[in-house]
């Protein structure tokens, strides 16, 4: 009796230690709006991926005849635009402009801002000049500067998801540079220092991992500002151009109809609105999910 107390574990397994990604995964499902947020996202790229089979129109098809058919109209359930256009096709199709105009740009703008950031934390001699690059850039505000940008390069996505990921950069390089000279103070980047590894070994293999956190959470917020900047952008006429269907240019198409036709200005203003923050309340999510102060047992 005393051998089996003093060897309580023997025969027994030791318990597998959960992965961060199972962790995080956890947490973030613990969270009811970021469940929600996760749910509105997954249910806007279903319908970006499968357009062509869930609408009965194409969404650039005019019926004069039908126009402004009001919602749960027989055939035209979030009823036609001024023009006869079915609302629902246009509101498919436009959730896959927003999508990859949102992807897009925010991949573009996580690529300079990462490069800038791990060379501003890592070089000391480059932090000065690429900081007042950075800072020069955040003196314009973020969609004056898209403006600007788009003023210059003429009125289309291809030069929206530039301009936005212009915007994107800075914010991205400051957030990277942050956790850069954080980690490379730790033990075991000066022991790879001291081993004679080369400095991008160090950067992209013990570094650059060490900051996906923030990164991670950053371009989840960064999509929603994307979509909304985009319908912004359309919505003033330098985005998509008439007759793609895009919300925010959908928007300004209905608001001369806000009276007779307000579900035209309605339904993509209310699609707007819920991919915006499913985006943000997904980066609140991810944000608590991975910081490691955060006790989610309770």
């Amino acid at each position: 009796m005393a051998s089996e107390a003093l060897q309580p574990n023997v025969g027994k397994k030791p318990k597998k230690r959960e992965s961060q990604l199972l962790q995080t995964t956890r947490k973030l499902l613990k969270n009811k709006l970021a469940v929600f947020g996760l749910i509105v996202i997954l249910l806007q790229m279903i319908m970006a991926v499968t357009a062509p089979w869930i609408v009965s129109y194409t969404p650039i098809e005019q019926s004069l005849s039908d126009a402004e058919l009001g919602i749960g109209s027989e055939g035209h359930w979030l009823g036609t635009d001024n023009y006869g256009r079915d609302m629902w096709s246009r509101l498919v199709y436009g959730a896959r402009v927003s999508l990859l105009v949102g992807v897009t740009s925010v991949v573009i703008g996580l690529a300079g801002g990462i490069t800038l950031g791990l060379l501003a934390g890592y070089y000391k001699k480059l932090d000065g000049l690429i900081m007042r690059i950075v800072d020069l850039l955040f003196a314009f505000p973020g969609i004056l500067l898209a403006m600007l940008i788009i003023a210059m390069l003429g009125t289309s996505l291809i030069n929206v998801v530039i301009a936005i990921s212009i915007w994107s950069i800075p914010g991205c390089a400051r957030i990277v540079r942050g956790s850069v000279l954080s980690v490379k103070k730790q033990e075991y980047v000066l022991a790879m220092r001291s081993m004679g590894a080369s400095d991008i070994r160090i950067i992209l293999k013990h570094i650059l991992p060490n900051c996906t956190a923030p990164i991670i959470v950053f371009a989840t917020m960064r999509m929603a500002t994307s979509i909304l900047s985009t319908s912004a952008l359309s919505f003033l006429g330098l985005g998509a151009q008439p007759p793609t269907p895009e919300w925010g240019a959908m928007i300004a198409a209905g608001q001369d109809f806000m009276w007779s036709s307000p579900h035209m200005t309605i339904v993509p203003g209310i699609a707007i609105m819920l991919v915006v923050f499913a985006f943000n309340v997904v980066g609140d999510g991810l944000r608590d999910a991975l910081d490691p102060n955060m006790d989610f047992n309770n």
